[in-house]
């Protein structure tokens, strides 16, 4: 479902990073010693590793992939099969357990490119964004860097269209968290009692997806032990998407302990890459 969302012409993020990684391969890479391996987080369907890759036109060492979706690591080592490169390696599991365990299997000669994509750091909270960029900087060594994608500030009218599309692909997406529970914990939710909302919080800088409930419902989630009593109109905060300013993203880099840093901007579609080396 994420995948029909990254297709959606209201949600430019995808097809801009896509872009830019295939413009900028070679200056990514430039300030970086070789033999290069490259390490990314939440790979997904592997789409952007390989159109970034195929750009680059380097022999890299080692690509290993960190995903949570079994299904998402076996799509993205069949598409970089598909251009090539077969020196791939598959991490099941969590951002911190998969690139501890990259860390500990690079090729023992050369830089480590890890690529943080998609503005995925904006789904976390701003004292959490902080300490996974402090991991990750904590995993590197000198001549390793993080290539990092940012969604940028833009108008509340883009925001909403691409995270509320007409279509009501995103509401689907949203939705799916309450069947995903019923399927895997023994929830009882109703699917139609629920509708889709999202809201830009200009203060805090983030777009909030919520799930209202159309009516007052009782609501029970067996393998958690909860009984909960849904009142109408009440929502249920599923994400949060954060976005930056440019100088922003900077400056989260040098907190975690970044000193060098090239950015990249795409003014439409106000979206950024920095590499940040250490």
């Amino acid at each position: 479902m994420f995948e029909a969302i990254c297709r959606l012409p209201w949600y430019r993020i995808t097809r801009a990073e896509t872009a830019m990684l295939s413009a900028h391969a070679r200056e990514i890479l430039a300030p970086l010693g070789r033999p290069v391996g490259l390490a990314e987080l939440g790979c997904g369907s592997g789409e952007k590793l390989a159109a970034f890759a195929t750009s680059a036109a380097e022999p890299f060492s080692l690509v290993q992939l960190i995903d949570i979706s079994v299904a998402a690591l076996d799509m993205a080592t069949y598409r970089l099969a598909a251009i090539g490169i077969r020196s791939v390696r598959a991490h099941h599991g969590t951002y911190e357990d998969g690139l501890a365990q990259a860390a500990r299997q690079r090729h023992p000669d050369g830089a480590l490119l890890v690529l943080f994509l998609g503005s995925n750091l904006g789904n976390f909270e701003p004292a959490v964004a902080h300490e996974l960029l402090t991991r990750i900087r904590g995993e590197l060594r000198a001549g390793d860097a993080l290539l990092l994608g940012s969604d940028l500030v833009k108008p509340e009218r883009d925001l909403l269209l691409a995270y509320n599309d007409p279509l009501k692909v995103t509401a689907a997406f949203n939705r799916n968290l309450l069947r995903r529970i019923n399927d895997e914990l023994g929830g009882n939710f109703d699917l139609d009692g629920f509708a889709h909302r999202a809201v830009w919080n200009a203060p805090a800088r983030r777009v909030e997806a919520h799930l209202v409930s159309l009516r007052r419902q009782q609501v029970t989630i067996a393998e958690a032990g909860l009984e909960v009593t849904m009142e109408q109109d009440e929502p249920i905060w599923t994400e949060s998407s954060h976005k930056y300013e440019p100088a922003q993203v900077l400056e989260e880099g040098r907190a975690a302990g970044f000193t060098d840093a090239v950015q990249w901007i795409d003014p439409q579609a106000r979206f950024a890459l920095t590499r940040f080396v250490v």
